[in-house]
């Protein structure tokens, strides 16, 4: 057993899944030499190619009794680039998990409101699955998800044959510029969820994308009237060491790979406007 934070297990690769058209997010289904790996849904985790170096990812699993470990990786810079070359078969070194996670006991009893852009469905995925696992908790549940183009909308095995088909989560999808067979919205994020203007009263909006997107994403739920308590949103990108020790995720008192990465609006106004 590793009782180091800092050390790696030793992970399979046993799938890569490509999730865009362009190739740019693949997700890696992965197998721990030592099966234990205890998550929970917005938690994060250090993925590692040796010779290239490691960096901090969203776990995108399934979240459901025996799905395997998922991974869901953009293509931005060197450590990235060199996982998308791997297949199955090669390994990888994963540390973690780190960080809180959504709290779906305080939104017992709520209206789900998940807004999400491009790569940023990943984090969303396993709560959405959670909370459709745990119905009865809730009330209505709503996804507002959109992407460039529609080849760039991850998850489609989801979004279209899950999650569009079941009739306790309404689907709406946009994307930035359509092509010739998208029938649906075209509208940035922000824009569309204005347009449709779900109801603030007793809703939590959960909110993971690009940081421009979250920043116009919860100026616009203010304008419909949600309380900064009632905004959720991620800020993983600052997550480093993951165990508060190396100090690039402060921000004044808090450290995000240990108070975050899930904060409310209402907690990000309490510390210095650094992320």
């Amino acid at each position: 057993m590793i009782e180091n934070p800092l050390v790696p297990q030793v992970a399979e690769i046993k799938d890569v899944v490509p999730e865009t058209e362009d190739g740019d997010v693949k997700t890696f289904v992965v197998e721990l030499e030592n099966d234990s790996f205890e998550y929970r849904p917005g938690q994060c985790a250090m993925l590692s190619v040796l010779g290239e170096g490691e960096c901090m990812i969203s776990i995108s699993s399934n979240y459901a009794a025996g799905a395997p470990l998922e991974f869901s990786v953009q293509r931005v810079g060197r450590v990235t680039a060199a996982l998308h070359e791997l297949e199955p078969g090669h390994r990888v070194g994963v540390r973690g998990p780190y960080g809180n996670s959504f709290p779906l006991d305080d939104w017992k009893g709520k209206n789900l409101l998940f807004i999400g852009g491009g790569i940023g469905l990943a984090p969303l995925r396993p709560v959405i699955n959670r909370c459709l696992d745990r119905r009865d908790d809730f009330s209505e549940m709503q996804l507002i998800y959109g992407a460039r183009t529609p080849g760039n909308l991850c998850f489609k095995r989801e979004l279209y044959d899950n999650w569009s088909e079941n009739p306790d989560l309404d689907v709406f999808l946009t994307v930035d510029e359509g092509d010739e067979d998208w029938d649906g919205a075209v509208a940035l994020v922000p824009h569309y969820l204005e347009e449709l203007a779900p109801a603030s009263e007793d809703t939590v909006a959960i909110t993971c994308g690009p940081p421009i997107m979250i920043r116009f994403t919860i100026e616009a739920l203010q304008r419909l009237g949600f309380a900064d308590a009632d905004i959720v949103t991620t800020l993983e990108l600052k997550m480093q060491c993951g165990v508060g020790k190396c100090g690039r995720c402060n921000i004044g008192s808090k450290y995000v790979c240990v108070d975050g990465p899930v904060f409310t609006n209402e907690q990000l106004k309490s510390v210095p406007q650094e992320y």
